[in-house]
């Protein structure tokens, strides 16, 4: 985010909206809590778990509905931005094909709170399903290709996928559960296989027909309120902030060769460290008071606890940069999605979202 960079990005996005509306034929978004708009609500035994106060106090109708957020996320944003009214609906809560007839069929929402790229990230017991893996979320997807294939035929669903957008936001909880593991393995070892790992769920989307991939790369998850207190000193934890500049460089190596490889594919990347970071040195150009405390929370900066009905809350959210211990504010979502949506080629690349949506 360049100086002024967040003024400059709103008269931009408004710009070109209207010829990349009519580009964007849906928006399938895969990922972790950051893109969650419901999905653990369906998972009885899951505690990795949103839907209750304060979560969703600036919701309309303060209605806490799932989201890691005290109102809308960045996949939220990103869809809006896209020329969507409302963000699609988690696959969780369709009714098996009705939904895809519908002429008003738009996309759908696989992302899981707590997930991860590797199938046991966040997954704390074999009896009960805690989140959906990145792994689970394609084949979900690829029920739903079946299903566009019965109903559209094979040219027409080539043709609807081809137009439609692929965000994709997922990798932070890996790279905490192998940090905190007791088996840790060394970066040198894990961010590499990680990154392999990514590869194959994107070569796999591919093979299902998509074309147009919004990566959003880790954040500086050092940088979190939970992860601060951990320091004693309140400062971010820079080991794990250094993974995720690791698995950024990783991932963009990996998309550089999955371009070559498949030359009809076309992908914008976050770089979300260099985007956060930003914000956190220069909190006051963004309109942020506070980017080391969580908004909703006890304890220490507010970290020490997650956001519960008895939890702190803060009066003014939109001067947080983070919500509770792990997530960012709405304020903070919006930033980012239009920062990737109409952002500089330093912080997105080869092209924005904005760019992608219209390639």
């Amino acid at each position: 985010m360049a100086k002024g960079l967040v003024f400059g990005v709103l008269s931009l996005v408004i710009g070109i909206l209207q010829s990349a509306n009519a580009e964007v034929t849906a928006i399938f978004i895969l990922g972790d809590s950051t893109a969650d708009v419901g999905t653990n609500n369906y998972l009885p035994g899951s505690n990795i778990r949103a839907d209750f106060p304060h979560n969703g106090v600036d919701f309309p109708f303060s209605r806490a509905t799932g989201r890691f957020s005290n109102g809308f996320n960045t996949a939220d944003f990103l869809a809006k931005l896209s020329g969507f009214k409302r963000s699609p609906p988690t696959f969780l809560s369709l009714n098996g094909t009705s939904a895809i007839k519908k002429r008003s069929f738009r996309g759908i929402n696989f992302s899981s709170g707590g997930c991860g790229l590797l199938d046991t990230t966040g997954q704390t017991t074999t009896q009960q399903k805690n989140v959906v893996p990145m792994g689970e979320q394609v084949y979900q997807f690829s029920t739903v290709y079946n299903d566009l294939l019965a109903i559209k035929g094979s040219s027409e669903t080539e043709k609807f996928l081809s137009k439609s957008l692929f965000f994709i936001s997922v990798g932070s909880n890996d790279i905490l559960g192998n940090y905190y593991s007791n088996n840790s393995i060394p970066k040198e070892q894990f961010i590499p296989n990680l990154g392999l790992v990514y590869e194959k769920h994107l070569t796999n989307l591919i093979s299902l027909g998509a074309k147009k991939f919004g990566i959003v790369s880790v954040p500086p998850v050092g940088c979190c309120p939970s992860q601060r207190i951990s320091t004693g000193t309140g400062d971010c934890l820079e080991e794990l902030n250094d993974q995720a500049r690791s698995f950024f460089s990783t991932l963009d190596s990996r998309m550089r060769n999955l371009s070559s490889e498949y030359q009809d594919i076309k992908y914008s990347l976050g770089n979300s460290v260099e985007m956060t970071i930003n914000v956190i040195e220069n909190p006051l150009k963004f309109n942020f008071t506070d980017v080391k405390s969580a908004c909703c929370g006890n304890g220490t900066l507010n970290a020490e606890t997650f956001c519960t009905p008895t939890a702190n809350l803060c009066s003014n959210r939109h001067e947080y940069l983070f919500w509770d211990l792990f997530h960012p504010t709405q304020s903070a979502s919006k930033l980012a999605a239009n920062t990737l949506y109409g952002g500089e080629p330093r912080l997105v690349a080869p092209i924005n979202f904005s760019q992608l949506a219209e390639a």
